[in-house]
């Protein structure tokens, strides 16, 4: 079978989704950079299968430059969109975790960035987290929209729905995930005190260049 590895591998981190309740049954989706027949494009969890049963040819590849899957016997999650948007758009993301996390899911209810209350906002490339307006699931608007989201971000939430985190490769992607549930998380604890003291532009400033190094220490 084809790119069996990472086929495995996109099963391994979809049942840590469950394992970590990042994203339960089968809600939310993962998918990684790759070529088939060289052809450029990713591969992705299926639509509707819990991750428990899921089995390597149960993952879809899709190409990128086309619309339709490859394999019409199977059906990709259907926010297959906005994953082949994030690669054409996002050179350096070689792989995406999509997760419908309780606080994630709760803050982007709001419709609002999440300030940066706490400095590890800057893990997700800016000095805020962006929100991308509501659209429906699986549509040209809510890719668009989530594009716009993304912007100079590797991590955004997602209007009354949840959140998406791509990196380097699947633990980079998944680990900022749990990041930006966490400050999630964090936050709505902090909302129940009161307003937060915000970090202003010019620490934020000194935070993301250190950011750039996080990893490395």
């Amino acid at each position: 079978m084809k790119n069996l590895e990472q086929r495995n591998q996109i099963i391994e981190y979809s049942l840590k989704l469950n394992s970590t309740n990042l994203s339960p049954l089968r809600s939310g989706n993962i998918s990684l950079r790759g070529i088939e027949d060289d052809i450029e494009g990713y591969l992705i969890t299926p639509s509707g299968k819990k991750y428990e049963t899921l089995k390597p040819e149960d993952i879809v590849f899709m190409g990128l430059n086309e619309d339709e899957k490859n394999d019409p016997t199977k059906k990709p999650s259907s926010e297959w969109r906005f994953h082949r948007d994030i690669y054409k758009n996002k050179k350096e993301a070689h792989a995406i975790v999509h997760a419908h996390s309780p606080h994630a899911t709760a803050v982007s209810s709001h419709g609002k960035p999440i300030p940066p209350f706490h400095y590890m906002i800057a893990l997700a490339g800016g000095d805020d987290i962006k929100c991308a307006e509501y659209a429906t699931f699986g549509t040209k608007e809510l890719s668009k929209n989530v594009i716009k989201s993304l912007e100079n971000r590797s991590a955004c939430l997602m209007s009354n729905h949840g959140q998406v985190a791509f990196g380097k490769n699947l633990d980079d992607a998944f680990e900022l995930a749990q990041e930006i549930e966490n400050i999630c998380h964090q936050y709505t604890i902090a909302l129940k005190l009161g307003q937060p003291k915000i970090l202003s532009f010019e620490e934020m400033k000194k935070v993301l260049d250190k950011a750039k190094n996080y990893k490395k220490g």
